[in-house]
């Protein structure tokens, strides 16, 4: 219900975007560029302090850098699930130490002939020498430290005390049951739109925002990045009104997942549909998937909770999610600045002013307590500001 009021303000925002013409006057274009601006440096504040959350030692730090280089030089609808699935498994294989071993012994066995070349070499060339006694400058290899023990392996699951009033009665049968019906749904869905053609629109923007609502991890801004890539890349939206409500969805109440109900009903009207079916479909679309895991997932975290492979992988997926929040950044701001000769966007780095701007919502909201609403409108501000000093010299 928390939704709700956010997503009905993201569905009359998008019947108000897809009523604007192909072009529109120099002083919005200013206005919406210091919008985008302000919107990175709030996205890039979010990516921070998810990163300090989501590292915890060099493997997660390594994984979040992987993520946001991997994500900044590839787009296709499935790699950014293969990348998470990619970071659960490296988390894994890390726990457990799978590489560890095999390379310390390598190591071990490396280290042990350089010792006896090495000890050769100076019995050759120590003529004259007692070679009866043992060489005093020979040393012997120092002994392997012992295995890293898994982390929480070896120790009990820290009780939770959860209040009466939010337990759910929830087997981890009847979750195991929800989970495989919703994976059964999810998998025809997929299946249908890798092997049907020419499907409807509607239909489309339901399996990639199922897809995005499946895959996505931690919520938040990790969403914006597979929003972007799974409508903007069909060509469904325009990268300008993608910007415009990704900046006007900053001050909207309620999660970032409203974001996808804007795509939706500008989709659809987009395409000649009604933009109420649009909104209605992105709304199921990208949060079914988190209600029904969720709800399935309390009935087996519990049995789950205390196994290190599954802390492991958690761990992994998290980190990769915050690492493709970067990717974000990246892409919002390689195509933020706009006006009338290049509506699709270009870096905001092509003018110093948008830097500051992004850096002013940025150390505002980090250090000065600045809420993104009021970012976003300062923004906004200093862009029509740009655009009176930029007109008044002309």
């Amino acid at each position: 219900m928390t939704s709700l009021p956010g997503a009905v303000g993201m569905y009359a925002l998008s019947i108000g975007v897809s009523s604007i013409g192909t072009s529109l006057p120099r002083a919005v274009y200013a206005l919406l560029s210091g919008l985008n601006a302000a919107t990175v440096g709030i996205i890039a504040l979010a990516a921070v302090e998810l990163s300090h959350k989501a590292v915890t030692d060099r493997l997660t730090r390594t994984l979040v850098f992987l993520a946001a280089a991997a994500g900044m030089m590839y787009n296709a609808l499935w790699y950014f699930p293969v990348l998470m699935a990619a970071a659960a498994v490296a988390a894994v294989v890390h726990d457990y130490r799978w590489v560890h071993r095999p390379a310390r012994r390598i190591l071990g066995v490396l280290r042990a002939l350089g010792g006896r070349r090495r000890e050769r070499s100076r019995d050759g060339g120590a003529q004259g020498h007692d070679l009866a006694g043992p060489s005093s400058s020979t040393q012997t290899p120092a002994p392997t430290p012992d295995e890293p023990v898994l982390s929480g392996a070896n120790t009990a699951p820290e009780p939770r005390i959860i209040p009466k009033e939010f337990r759910l009665d929830f087997s981890w049968k009847s979750g195991t049951a929800l989970i495989l019906a919703f994976f059964a749904t999810f998998l025809t869905a997929m299946t249908i739109r890798g092997v049907v053609t020419d499907l409807p629109i509607l239909y489309r923007l339901f399996s990639n925002l199922y897809l995005a609502g499946t895959i996505i991890f931690g919520g938040g801004p990790v969403v914006i990045p597979l929003l972007r890539e799974y409508v903007v890349a069909e060509t469904w939206v325009s990268p300008r009104d993608f910007l415009i409500g990704l900046a006007i969805a900053q001050s909207f109440p309620g999660p970032n997942f409203n974001f996808a109900v804007f795509l939706g009903g500008l989709t659809a009207a987009n395409a000649g549909r009604s933009p109420l079916a649009g909104a209605v479909v992105a709304f199921v679309g990208i949060f079914t998937p988190g209600i029904v895991l969720v709800h399935g997932t309390m009935g087996v975290w519990g049995v789950l909770r205390s196994r290190p492979w599954v802390k492991a992988a958690v761990r992994g997926v998290n980190a990769a999610a915050v690492g493709l929040i970067y990717t974000a950044v990246y892409r919002i701001w390689q195509v933020g600045f706009l006006d009338e000769g290049f509506q699709a966007g270009r870096s905001l780095g092509d003018d110093p002013w948008w830097i500051v701007v992004a850096a002013t919502a940025y150390v505002g909201g980090r250090y000065y307590g600045v809420a993104a609403p009021f970012a976003i409108l300062l923004g906004a501000a200093m862009g029509l500001g740009r655009y009176g000093v930029v007109s008044g010299r002309g």
